[in-house]
Order: C-alpha cells, then sequence, then structure tokens
C-alpha cells in the first residue's frame, strides 16, 4: 500500500487524522526512506484504531510519546534523549507484558488502616517495560531540574539501570529470539505520567529516523 493509498484511508477512517493533512509535519516527501517508515508506521496504526483501546506511538524522529485513541492523539511527552541496541527490532506492533510496580505510600501511624487511592505521585520514575514481541524498553529519569540529593539519588538508580541491563545482554542467550532495547530518559513528572497511563496488553508502535 503506497502513501497516497494511506492517506486515502486515513480521511475516512479517522476524523482527526483528516482535519491534520500533515500527520508527521517533518515527514520529507523527497525522502524515500521516510515515506516507506511513514507509510509503515501509518499501517500499523491503522489497524490500532479500528479499536477502542488506547495505544502508544513513540516517534523517535520527533523525540515524543503519543498516547492515543482511535487515531486521536490524547497525550504526549517530550523524550529528552533516547538510545537503542538496533533500529531493526523497532518494527511492526508490540504489545505490554506487564504494567511497572506501583511504589505505595506507607501509612502514617494513627491515620487509620484505609490507604488513599493511588495517584501520579505514586508512579514509579525508572523502569523497564517488556513488551512482545521481544522488545525491552527502558525508562529513566532527568535529572535536569532536580536538587542536588535527588539529582544524586536519581544518578545512582541510572546508574544501577545501566549496569543491570548491560549485565542482562551479556548474560542473554543469544541463540533464542533476540531482544531490542530502547532506552529513554523523561523529565520525572513526565516519566510517572507514562507509568500512569499504561494498561496491560497496550500497543505500541515506533517511528524510527531515517538518515536525512
Amino acid at each position: 500500500m503506497n502513501l497516497c493509498a494511506i492517506f486515502f484511508l486515513l480521511a475516512f477512517t479517522a476524523p482527526s487524522w483528516a482535519r491534520d493533512i500533515e500527520v508527521f509535519p517533518d515527514l520529507n516527501l523527497k525522502n524515500t526512506s521516510e515515506l516507506k517508515e511513514a507509510t509503515r508506521v501509518l499501517e500499523e496504526e491503522l489497524k490500532l484504531a479500528a479499536r477502542p483501546q488506547t495505544y502508544l506511538l513513540i516517534d523517535l524522529g520527533r523525540s515524543t510519546i503519543h498516547i492515543k485513541g482511535r487515531g486521536i492523539g490524547l497525550h504526549h511527552i517530550p523524550i529528552i534523549a533516547w538510545s537503542t541496541s538496533s533500529s531493526e527490532g523497532l518494527k511492526g506492533i508490540h504489545r505490554l507484558v506487564a504494567r511497572p510496580p506501583v511504589v505505595r505510600r506507607k501509612i502514617e501511624p494513627g491515620a487509620g488502616i484505609e490507604q488513599e487511592p493511588i495517584s501520579l505521585v505514586d508512579m514509579p520514575t525508572d523502569y523497564v517495560l517488556a513488551f512482545n514481541p521481544s522488545l525491552s524498553v527502558t525508562v529513566v529519569p532527568s535529572v535536569a531540574g532536580e536538587g542536588l540529593l535527588q539529582s544524586a539519588v536519581l544518578m545512582g538508580k541510572a546508574g544501577w539501570r545501566t549496569m543491570k541491563d548491560w549485565t542482562s545482554a551479556l548474560l542473554t542467550d543469544h541463540s533464542s529470539e533476540p531482544t531490542s532495547h530502547l532506552r529513554l530518559t523523561l523529565s520525572v513528572d513526565h516519566a510517572q505520567s507514562l507509568a500512569w497511563s499504561l494498561v496491560d496488553g497496550m500497543a505500541l508502535v515506533i517511528r524510527r529516523p531515517t538518515a536525512k
């Protein structure tokens, strides 16, 4: 299916896309690689937009995470920095195996036995998301704008996470299906916001950057 056919379908299947003529505003129509990548992503999004569940679009070209439903953008999160072991494994539709664990607040003595409802502040700031087919997305918080003590804590966690990823890569059985790795650096608030938005089985599509 060529790019013109994709945009034609979008006009009838997703009103929000029809209103937004430039689905990817940074798309260079003269770059064949960019057109092929955009076509692939739009084809995969069309499958997801036909269902009521929300899904994720990670646009590495524009360093943005989009949370979408029925093709409509519901929320977007800026990516401060990212890296990947290989972009080849970032194709296709991936599904989240499980949400990251919630950091529950301790019950204060004398405050009763009932816990307050889980909120955004209970969400983790650094975590690893496992997807099928094999894809691991590591989310780490940026220390920019944080106090000295908080920055030291965050840097320590990020360093520990890097060491675990490195050790895991060394111990991986490379005879089995290889796991692709994507590392995202977000602000603390945005890392928590992403964790809050995730649901088990949530679909993910990634738009990979191409050579200019």
